[in-house]
């Protein structure tokens, strides 16, 4: 395979202004008031709708689980599941293979994406900010470097275009083909299931020749360049990957199979709707059972939960300490207490943002499990009894 050297070029730029009076101060953290409510009461909003959208999965998967019929042949369209919730797994398969002409390659797949990446120049920039005869100075070194991307690099976003400058567009263009017709034994997947199917994997091109004349093959790539040893900015290089194999292929081995739980509709798996209001239709690559299926669908509900509730947390963190970030700017004139003032700060956004969180995440649950509820509620109470226990008491007089 062939590798390059690349090419790196930097240079420091250096701007200098005037450092900004209390009331500028002030104004700007004014604004970033209004910033800090608006995403302090949309914490609220997404850690709120996210419990019940997981109650609601949860419920939704425990009821597929109740209904959900396992299937004696997938060869075969029975007229008694016709509606029902059915599992099955199999190979797949298609019934034409994916051709890209331009470069001589075909393989019988659900999908075929043609990656094409373009030589380009690429800037990067590190900057620091200090203090200097009463002016904020801002050192920022820019860097550039030639690199194989993807997209296209906007150049005229560069502090210094002269000598780094990109096309404007790419000569061939990246594509993925998607095979209009997969089937699972007699069973026609869904425009969704197909879309689960992505687990995409780059194809050898070790037994292709060079397709053109200006075009030549180096490992796994077709290089568009005049030495692909040493590319030039502009020239490309094409590679590419394949996701659900649906026939039998000498290089890569056997169709892929996979593990479907849909709604029969005729020869056809489609959407299956809930009475909690979800969608299942479920797709995994390999050959599990129902039980393996749906505890997977539990983790992954589980585990987007988690992240929504830790979104929704840091985003109340974010937003109260914007809030009172006008209490620092009233005492940033004296170093000492600024600090003090700071770490007091952070301290009570970190104790209110978590009490407030695990409150609204109560409220969430108290319609489907008001124990828990109650619970998380007094658990919501913790970080400010914590908090005000830290606090020493006043002597008496």
């Amino acid at each position: 395979q062939f590798s390059d050297t690349g090419s790196k070029k930097e240079h420091v730029k250096i701007t200098s202004e005037a450092k900004p009076g209390f009331l500028e101060r002030l104004s700007e953290t004014s604004g970033g008031m209004l910033i800090g409510l608006a995403t302090f009461l949309l914490s609220f909003y997404l850690l709120f709708t996210n419990e019940g959208r997981a109650l609601r999965t949860a419920k939704s998967l425990d009821e597929g689980l109740s209904l959900v019929i396992p299937l004696d042949s997938i060869h075969s369209v029975s007229q008694q599941n016709e509606g029902r919730l059915v599992h099955l797994a199999g190979a797949l398969s298609t019934t034409k293979p994916l051709f890209d002409p331009s470069y001589g390659l075909s393989i019988q797949a659900v999908k075929l994406k043609r990656n094409v990446e373009m030589y380009q120049w690429v800037e990067y920039e590190d900057s620091r900010e200090y203090e200097e005869d009463g002016e904020i100075k801002k050192e920022t070194k820019y860097s550039y470097n030639t690199e194989w991307k993807s997209e296209v690099v906007n150049s005229r976003n560069f502090d210094r275009e002269i000598g780094h400058k990109n096309p404007s567009a790419m000569a061939v263009e990246s594509f993925t083909a998607v095979s209009p017709n997969v089937q699972v034994g007699s069973f026609v997947l869904s425009k969704g299931l197909v879309d689960k199917i992505d687990d995409f994997k780059q194809l050898s091109l070790a037994h292709l020749e060079d397709p053109h004349a200006d075009v030549t093959r180096g490992g796994d790539y077709f290089y568009h360049s005049e030495n692909p040893r040493r590319p030039e900015v502009g020239d490309l290089r094409v590679s590419f990957f394949y996701a659900g194999l649906s026939g039998h292929d000498p290089r890569l081995g056997s169709a892929d199979k996979v593990t479907v739980i849909a709604r029969q509709k005729g020869d056809q798996l489609v959407p299956y709707h809930t009475k909690s209001g979800d969608v299942l239709q479920i797709l995994y690559p390999g050959d599990l059972s129902v039980e393996e299926v749906f505890q997977k669908e539990h983790e992954s509900n589980t585990m987007k939960t988690w992240a929504l509730r830790a979104a929704g947390w840091l985003a109340m963190f974010v937003g109260i300490s914007l809030m009172t970030r006008i209490v620092y700017t009233l005492v940033d004139w004296f170093p000492v207490v600024r600090d003090l003032v700071n770490i007091g700060l952070k301290a009570f956004a970190f104790c209110v943002a978590s009490s407030l969180s695990l409150l609204t995440i109560s409220i969430g649950w108290l319609f489907y499990r008001p124990l828990w509820a109650l619970l998380i509620g007094l658990l919501s109470v913790v970080p400010i009894v914590v908090a005000k226990s830290r606090i020493p008491p006043k002597k008496h007089q």
